[in-house]
């Protein structure tokens, strides 16, 4: 049907389908190489060869012990025609033990330390210390450091790991980062994370930006300190949005201090007026900063999901049948979590252990539940009368399978949104219209619970994101979905122009161009023409993006994610880094160490 329409632009469309495949297949080709030089790099003997590219199930390299540029060639999977090759030719270089500079041997010091989380008078210790003295080092032994001048070093390496990423920041135009609040032994910490997708190659990277220390007012203060992490590095104009969880702190700081849109200049005259400077600059600065374009956390609504399926369960009809289960299951958990015998018991008979959840995750709960309901009833029993427990009944155990079905799908669809490598904040609608569907496809099966779907109010806890432009626009920029999770036919017809619309927004031609142009080129690629070929293209890759100029623009509202859980994650490693033992570290040292352990920067520095 869209024949006629195409014929104009019909020339170009068989090499642009080429050019297409060519850069999936160069992308491909370039992550199978930097994949088998990692790899290559870890073999015990690789110093003495230049890794130079890899064809196919091959590796070539430069051997710097011959002279002139001795290429070899090896399979990725095995290096013994490399290994043959020293033996052979370079015998004595084999056995040459290699020795350490005093820098490396400063660098894997600082990466052991950071790496494992330990504390920094590990440098001090004499056992770690007569390790040392065992390795050989480059020309004059260097002294061993000492507690302090190890921290000034480790100073040093943090300002390195600031400059890499604020040289990072330049080069890229679309940045998202999340925050949290994070309270530990009565201090309490705010953590932020950046996150982004490099134009070029399409791999979403990630960095922590700030753990620090937070005093005073939650509101002002949560305000102030998130513009300070963004003005620090760069991040100002960047960021296209912050992901927060749904506490009142951060809803009301982004009320706030949200940039707005009468804050755009107008493109009307206005009057010219004065305004003294000095005065100005005297005033007080609360209020003076803006922040970005404020998202909540998905994973957080679909936990206030859960506590409406909790209320529902505790107020039905359902609530004696559920709370009788689910106190059979509780008495099972403590069993086998404060007795050996218990616990051997269990493995002895299920072979596998029972889950016990966690107040942190309520995920864990509707795991441990399936854990116990995946054993047939009359085995749990067995193990129930052995206890001492009560036996489940029939109608119990029917209750607590058919809980586990209706919220498995949310449960997957917490793993997903929770995501971070190749999470991206298109994936939200997409999951959300799969859930509604799959938990609906649900209540004909259901006997016991065939009301629970209906409390599952996906439409209503997420009311404001389903008619979210910048949501629909980011689903459809993806091309792992397009329009395929877009099920009626009206709502396909009304995002199609959307995206349309937003593409000839982002026209690349400059305002010159559009000056001196004086007819319409028949060879123009319109955003049009574009779009639907863009809707056609077979590939699923974020690579694909490359052939569309336009739609590679729009997809910067994939660069934020979905939810707050890599800041969380940061919070994890904090807390293995602050322990009892080290309650009193430095806010200052604190914030260092977990960054550099976060960002992985004597792993990443370690491996260049």
């Amino acid at each position: 049907p869209f024949a006629s329409s195409l014929s104009p632009t019909s020339c170009c469309c068989t090499s642009f389908r080429a050019s297409l495949l060519h850069s999936r297949i160069l992308q491909r080709k370039m992550s199978d190489s930097a994949e088998a030089r990692a790899c290559f790099m870890k073999w015990k003997y690789s110093r003495h060869f230049t890794f130079l590219k890899q064809a196919d199930k091959n590796i070539t390299v430069i051997c710097k012990q011959c002279p002139g540029e001795k290429k070899l060639s090896a399979a990725v999977s095995s290096t013994s025609n490399l290994l043959k090759h020293l033996t052979r030719q370079h015998r004595q270089s084999l056995l040459t033990t290699q020795k350490v500079s005093e820098g490396e041997l400063k660098k894997m010091i600082a990466g052991y330390v950071v790496e494992e989380m330990l504390p920094l008078r590990t440098v001090e210790s004499p056992s770690f210390r007569c390790i040392l003295n065992k390795i050989p080092a480059c020309g004059k032994k260097a002294a061993l450091p000492d507690r302090k001048t190890f921290s000034t070093y480790l100073d040093k390496c943090y300002a390195d790991m600031e400059m890499e990423l604020k040289e990072t920041f330049e080069s890229l135009e679309y940045i998202s980062t999340t925050a949290d609040i994070w309270t530990s032994h009565n201090k309490s910490f705010l953590g932020m994370t950046a996150h982004w997708i490099d134009p070029s190659t399409f791999v979403r990277g990630h960095a922590a930006l700030a753990c620090e220390r937070v005093r005073g007012r939650r509101t002002y203060v949560i305000g102030n300190e998130i513009e300070q992490v963004h003005s620090a590095y760069g991040l100002n104009s960047k960021v296209t949005a912050t992901v927060t969880d749904n506490g009142s702190n951060f809803i009301k700081a982004f009320r706030m201090f949200q940039k707005s849109d009468s804050d755009e200049e107008s493109e009307e005259d206005e009057e010219v007026t004065f305004t003294d400077v000095e005065q100005t600059l005297s005033t007080e600065s609360e209020g003076q900063f803006s922040l970005p374009p404020h998202l909540r956390c998905a994973s957080h609504t679909l936990n206030l999901i859960f506590h409406d399926v909790e209320k529902w369960l505790q107020a039905n009809e359902a609530k004696f049948i559920y709370r009788s289960a689910t106190s059979k299951c509780s008495a099972m958990w403590t069993k086998a979590n404060c007795s050996s015998v218990a616990s051997e018991l269990v493995d002895n008979f299920f072979k596998k252990k029972l889950i016990v959840p966690v107040s942190t995750r309520w995920s864990s709960f509707h795991d441990a539940l399936s854990r116990i309901t995946d054993i047939p009833l009359a085995e749990l029993n067995t193990v129930c009368t052995q206890f001492g427990i009560k036996c489940f009944t029939d109608r119990e155990y029917l209750f607590l399978k058919e809980y586990c079905i209706v919220l498995k799908p949310l449960t997957v669809a917490l793993d997903i949104l929770q995501g971070e490598e190749h999470c991206y904040f298109g994936i939200l609608l997409p999951t959300l219209e799969i859930l509604m569907s799959r938990t609906l496809a649900l209540q004909d099966e259901l006997k016991l619970t065939a009301s629970l779907p209906d409390i599952i109010a996906i439409k209503v806890r997420f009311s404001s994101m389903m008619d979210n432009k910048e949501a629909k626009l980011a689903a459809v920029t993806l091309p792992k979905f397009k329009l395929r999770w877009i099920r009626e036919e009206e709502k396909k017809d009304m995002v199609r122009p959307m995206l349309t619309t937003e593409c000839h927004h982002k026209n690349p031609a400059n305002s010159t161009d559009d000056f001196f142009s004086f007819e319409e080129d028949d060879c123009t690629y319109s955003a049009e023409t574009e779009v639907m070929e863009y809707l056609k293209s077979a590939g699923s890759e974020l690579g694909v993006l490359s052939q569309f100029p336009r739609i590679k623009t729009i997809s910067l509202y994939n660069t934020a994610t979905p939810s707050s859980a890599p800041v969380e994650r940061l919070f994890s490693l904090g807390n293995l880094v602050l322990t009892p033992r080290r309650n009193r570290l430095s806010s200052e040292r604190f914030e260092r160490l977990t960054l550099m352990r976060y960002n992985n920067f004597f792993k990443n520095n370690t491996a260049k």
